[in-house]
């Protein structure tokens, strides 16, 4: 009979808990995720610069051809291999094992990481056990004590190994949308990460190749240090020949000097490119130089010049894959979302399972014995009944939080394209400008080449030479300015781009 009564018990427990279990499976409450919409456009206005590479239309219905996958063309992984510049590529890998900032944004991530299974402990019952031990005296004179003639016992022994078991269902939900949230919060760290990533390493580009454009500047300056050299010691035997007078030669010695100084002032700033190169991949600065490396420049116009890389723009809807400051946006949307569902379980009764068993003795001998043994279950169950308002509240500003990340959500994705708009101006503005600029050096170099000839024909003064040979030093310095920053602007229009990174690489 006894047996009897135990097994009812254990299936009345084991129906408890598989009702439980139903239960906890049930749709958890607030709002599933959608994505904030945002209609993308359906193509670049900005694509005239020559190094832009734009997919082909769609295919025509009913043709016989079809098109590549769009996303055959993009550039993925180590993006600034695309270069072909082997100094670079030993930079841009060194950040990733090196660099403090990105080492820092991993750990935030790992961080976030653990907080997604924090939060999935809760799916489990909580268990503790652990033996214990009391000696205990009762006084005599406590109310309802017998007369010591009866030989109540005052002084015991208490020895128990119990173990405790809880847990709360998740009935509606609670526990996997605060899963949810940590998730996409940990997913928002990692595209957080890539961002960090990203921005390093196009910071790094762009200072490379400005260093290697003031390298051009520097080997410009030497020419025509040289050039300039040579004028002044023609300008000093025409002196003695009594061709030239003094005011010539102090004018070449000055336009010299002023070169020279130039050329100072470029190693100040090419100085400063270099350190912040240093500093990026975490170099001792002390043993750090980077040898000159001038970007190549092809004075004739008429010749082709070395030009940038291809870069493959994509369709516009690519954008919101493809950078990772979106995706930490639209990551973040999710995870205010999931919030409100959290808010929105506190208005439901919390139920908590709960159980304990285990054995309780006087005495060591008959501790683990089945007498001995005690068990309990149990059920609880509260509900709030008045709050002034305060989950009402909880669960509006969950509402509004959301909204709140899915109007920034929006807006990094407008800005993003402003962005790419800006680049792709900036490459074909640029292109455009380097070109009339190559014609203006040229034009500059045939002055300067008529008026040596006029000069050393005595047909002009020594001051129509300095006005060109200066006019030549400025347009060519302008044109080298020009080419790096055209590489530079490439460098910013693939970062705009998110680099080699797409959504699909956030852990799941």
């Amino acid at each position: 009979m006894a047996a009897s009564k135990s097994s009812r018990k254990i299936v009345y427990s084991a129906s408890a808990l598989a009702l439980a279990l139903t239960v906890a499976g049930c749709k958890p409450v607030g709002p599933d995720y959608q994505r904030p919409a945002y209609t993308a456009p359906s193509a670049y206005k900005e694509t005239g610069a020559a190094n832009i590479t734009v997919p082909p239309p769609p295919a025509p219905n009913g043709g016989s051809w079809q098109t590549a996958n769009p996303s055959d063309g993009m550039l993925k992984g180590k993006w600034w291999e695309i270069y072909n510049d082997p100094q670079l590529n030993k930079f841009e890998d060194r950040i990733a094992t090196v660099n403090q900032n990105l080492h820092q944004a991993l750990e935030t991530y790992l961080a976030a990481r653990e907080q997604v299974k924090i939060a999935r402990s809760a799916f489990y019952p909580s268990l503790s056990a652990g033996p214990g031990f009391n000696h205990a005296k009762v006084s005599q004179n406590r109310p309802l004590v017998l007369p010591p003639q009866n030989s109540v016992v005052t002084s015991y022994n208490d020895l128990t190994l119990e173990g405790q078991a809880s847990w709360e269902p998740d009935f509606w939900g609670a526990i996997r949308r605060t899963v949810e949230s940590a998730r996409a919060a940990a997913q928002a760290s990692n595209a957080d990460m890539a961002n960090v990533e990203l921005s390093l390493e196009s910071e790094m580009a762009e200072d490379y190749f400005e260093l290697r454009g003031l390298d051009l500047q520097t080997q410009l300056l030497t020419n025509d240090i040289d050039d300039l050299t040579n004028q002044l010691n023609l300008t000093k035997r025409r002196l003695k020949g009594g061709v030239a007078t003094d005011v010539d030669v102090a004018q070449a010695q000055t336009q010299l000097d002023q070169t020279r100084a130039q050329l100072i002032d470029v190693g100040v700033a090419r100085a400063e490119f270099e350190h912040a190169i240093a500093s990026i991949a975490e170099y001792d600065l002390s043993g750090f130089s980077i040898p000159p490396a001038p970007l190549v420049l092809n004075p004739d116009p008429a010749q082709p010049n070395q030009d940038l890389p291809k870069i493959p723009l994509g369709v516009p809807s690519q954008l919101l894959q493809r950078r990772p400051d979106i995706a930490s946006a639209e990551r973040r949307a999710a995870q205010a979302n999931a919030q409100i569902g959290v808010a929105t379980a506190a208005f439901y009764p919390t139920i908590t399972l709960g159980g304990g068993g285990g054995f309780e003795s006087t005495h060591g001998g008959t501790w683990i014995q089945g007498p001995s043994s005690l068990w309990s279950l149990g059920a609880q169950a509260s509900e709030l009944l008045f709050d002034a308002g305060r989950r009402k509240a909880t669960t509006q500003q969950a509402r509004d939080l959301f909204e709140s990340s899915a109007s920034n959500y929006k807006n990094v994705v407008f800005l993003a394209f402003g962005e790419v708009e800006d680049k792709l101006s900036d490459l074909r503005i640029l292109e455009q400008e380097e070109s009339a600029q190559r014609e203006a050096v040229f034009d500059a170099q045939h002055s300067l080449d008529l008026s040596n000839k006029r000069y050393k024909g005595g047909a002009t003064s020594y001051l129509e030479v300095l006005t060109a040979e200066a006019t030549l030093i400025q347009n060519q310095r302008t044109q080298a300015t020009l080419r790096s920053r055209r590489f530079a602007s490439s460098v910013e229009l693939i970062r705009s781009l998110g680099g080699g990174w797409d959504a699909s690489q956030i852990p799941k």
